[in-house]
């Protein structure tokens, strides 16, 4: 049931947040990491923005930014850079033509900033419950959401919502959740209380086909074959929607075929899958690390990473050298823990980052 409480609580009650969250100036003993940030070791080469969720209606998300060359981590840069709190649950990171764009989900609100000094360029309000942010250029890119049918429009440069696609969506089934791009089409996944993958047209903004999967697809990625990926979560014993085991599911974005289906147990939580650089192999969470090739047949037997008696909640490869990055988020209250591991899954530094890392984002 993890991954049904992760989402859940981090998008439930939405309409209690417009009217209590306060973007004012922060309290620079609110945190324990303050003062200026180190730019001499954060901002240079490849490095790794982290989104910490933040306790639901707390108003605690939080960045951080992690240099794997230095072992540095910096946190809370967010607020030390612009004294100003990032908001009720971060829970994305995009970067596009140089300035990294965090949706901050239960605030409704995405934020635009430097790379180089965290500093705030622009933001976009009007949202009702933004997930993910996907660009298809300079002036246009989709906003995902749950608890509202419509997919937002909007421009980056003027930082204005311009548009909304309409999706086939019942009441109280509204989600939209992760996108990938083949061809001029976009695809996503919508997570609660559906089975479904959208597909949309980007020449007219509309959707245009949707394919069926199990109940509940929590992740999308496409590999270098063109096949995408999707995991369900099963929903939950005792769902309106329907209770059945999860599935990792393998398409073909050009036909919009499911071409194949791994079977999980009931019991089975997966969750988080990721892709390598490479596009070849993928990594995802259910309790312990798994690790399957593009072309495999059918699930390993041992898992690649165990679970150390936590809470796995987040993953990630680093797209140069293959490294596993998994965030521990413990208990749900105190400050998680990242835990970096070698491509061959022999642990390599382990680190404190905010409270429920959930997201992760390379420079």
């Amino acid at each position: 049931m993890l991954d049904f409480f992760k989402r859940y609580f981090s998008v439930l009650f939405v309409f209690l947040v417009a009217g209590c969250m306060n973007y004012g100036p922060i309290d620079e003993e609110s945190f324990s990491s303050g003062g200026d940030i180190d730019n001499s070791d954060t901002i240079t080469g490849k490095g790794l923005f982290i989104t910490n969720e933040g306790n639901f209606t707390y108003g605690n998300a939080s960045l951080s930014y992690y240099n794997p060359k230095t072992k540095n981590i910096e946190n809370e840069i967010f607020a030390r850079a612009n004294a100003q709190k990032l908001g009720d649950v971060a829970q994305s990171m995009t970067i596009y033509n140089g300035i990294g764009w965090i949706v901050v989900n239960n605030s409704g609100i995405i934020f635009a900033i430097d790379l180089n000094t965290f500093k705030r360029v622009g933001q976009i309000t009007g949202f009702t419950s933004p997930r993910y942010i996907y660009f298809l250029n300079d002036e246009k890119a989709y906003v995902t959401q749950i608890w509202d049918k419509r997919i937002c429009i909007i421009n980056p440069k003027t930082y204005q919502i311009t548009g909304y696609i309409d999706t086939p969506m019942k009441k109280d089934n509204e989600s939209t959740e992760q996108m990938v791009k083949y061809g001029k089409y976009v695809f996503t996944n919508c997570w609660s209380y559906n089975n479904k993958i959208l597909v949309i047209d980007t020449e007219t903004d509309q959707i245009c086909d949707s394919i069926k999967v199990g109940i509940q697809p929590t992740s999308l990625v496409i590999d270098k074959n063109n096949k995408i990926w999707t995991v369900t979560d099963g929903g939950y014993e005792g769902s309106p929607y329907g209770y059945e085991a999860p599935s990792l599911y393998k398409i073909d974005a050009k036909t919009r075929k499911v071409e194949k289906e791994f079977k999980f147990k009931i019991k089975d939580h997966p969750s988080e899958v990721q892709l390598n650089g490479t596009q070849d192999t993928l990594y995802f969470i259910n309790n312990d690390i798994w690790r399957l090739p593009i072309t495999a047949k059918r699930f390993p037997i041992k898992s690649f990473i165990k679970n150390k008696n936590t809470i796995y909640y987040g993953l990630t490869i680093n797209p140069i050298n293959s490294e596993v990055y998994v965030a521990d988020a413990i208990d749900y209250v105190q400050p998680g823990v990242i835990l970096r591991y070698s491509s061959n899954g022999v642990q390599l530094d382990e680190f404190k980052v905010g409270i429920i890392p959930g997201a992760f984002c390379w420079r």
